[in-house]
């Protein structure tokens, strides 16, 4: 006979797949009624920008939402998605012959170093991931300065079967939003199917008990930020595919809005609970936002308010939670 599943665990994942589908509704609602006072907001090329935006912003919301899962936070994707993508762009325009695929890879790597550095350091190191990633943050930014020295990399220079394959299509879909789709759909299935991602939530649940269990707490943590490197490696490449034009300073504000759309996804502050599906809803649900503003003819500041209203809201449901979840075990116990 099956084990019963534990309550709270129930609790929790009603709770956030309610949120999830409370996203999806709000963004039903907003393009529905941006579309009532601008039908441009649906022409072909106005979905076209916002499902590649989100393409970038998916892929680092989802490697961060690994991180924050573990109760950690990485700070420094915007500086090493500004690293990749000036890296990827140099060694495209020198070596014009390789194939994408190569900067695919290079980008993965050097995002992977960059991850593991941080994993290191806060494994090792004994410091919190706020104070490493804050730090690394503006490390990885100096050495992307450095490496420029002023310079960018401009989309003439670069070759066309780079360039091409940032509006190159499959059957009309974009690649680079397939694969961010590919992303979330991996991210989604370990997390949920497999006993890495299983771990992963108990060490942002209770990291004590986790290590009593004899799950590997620093092995993992070294794991997931190498997973959240890879990834902003990988969202490197995506933007200098885009934009095709690179500078040191892409990617300069990137972190915080990560964080945010994870956030807003679902993902909590505490760490323990979320989903990659819910980061992914998160960065489309900011990515609608701006441009819905834009289409709106509103102040900018407006997203920016509406982003930090969300966060809050997002936070407190997740107090609200936790607070429930503890009364109903207190309850539970006292039954017993």
């Amino acid at each position: 006979m099956a084990a019963p599943r534990p309550p709270e665990r129930s609790v929790l994942g009603t709770v956030f797949k309610a949120r999830e589908s409370g996203i999806a509704l709000a963004l039903v609602a907003l393009v529905a009624f941006t579309a009532t006072q601008n039908s441009r907001f649906l022409s072909g090329q106005s979905i076209r920008d916002i499902l590649l935006g989100t393409a970038i912003l998916a892929v680092l919301a989802v490697g961060q939402s690994i991180v924050m899962i573990t109760r950690n936070i990485d700070l420094s994707v915007g500086s090493v998605l500004g690293l990749s993508a000036f890296a990827v762009g140099s060694l495209m325009r020198d070596n014009p012959g390789l194939p994408v695929i190569v900067a695919v890879l290079a980008g993965l790597a050097l995002g992977a170093v960059c991850g593991l550095i941080n994993g290191t350091l806060v494994r090792f190191g004994q410091v919190p991931a706020l104070v490493v990633t804050l730090g690394t943050l503006y490390a990885f930014r100096g050495v992307c300065y450095l490496w420029a020295g002023g310079q960018q990399i401009n989309a003439d220079k670069l070759p066309p079967s780079f360039l091409g394959f940032g509006t190159a299509t499959l059957l009309g879909v974009p690649w680079l939003v397939l694969i961010a789709v590919a992303v979330l759909v991996s991210a989604a299935v370990l997390l949920r199917d497999y006993r890495a991602g299983r771990e992963l939530y108990a060490m942002g649940s209770n990291p004590e008990a986790a290590k009593l269990a004899g799950i590997k707490v620093g092995r993992n943590t070294s794991a997931a930020f190498l997973a959240s490197g890879a990834l902003a490696g990988l969202a490197g490449v995506l933007f200098a595919v885009r934009f095709g034009t690179v500078d040191a300073a892409a990617g300069s504000g990137y972190e915080l809005t990560v964080v945010a759309a994870a956030v807003v996804g679902g993902v909590a502050v505490f760490g323990g609970s979320g989903s990659a599906w819910g980061a992914g809803l998160g960065a489309l649900l900011l990515t609608v936002i701006g441009s819905a503003l834009a289409v709106l003819d509103i102040d900018q500041f407006w997203q920016q308010a509406i982003v930090g209203a969300l966060i809050l809201f997002a936070i407190g449901a997740d107090r609200l939670v936790a607070v429930r979840v503890a009364k109903g075990l207190k309850k539970r116990d006292s039954h017993v």
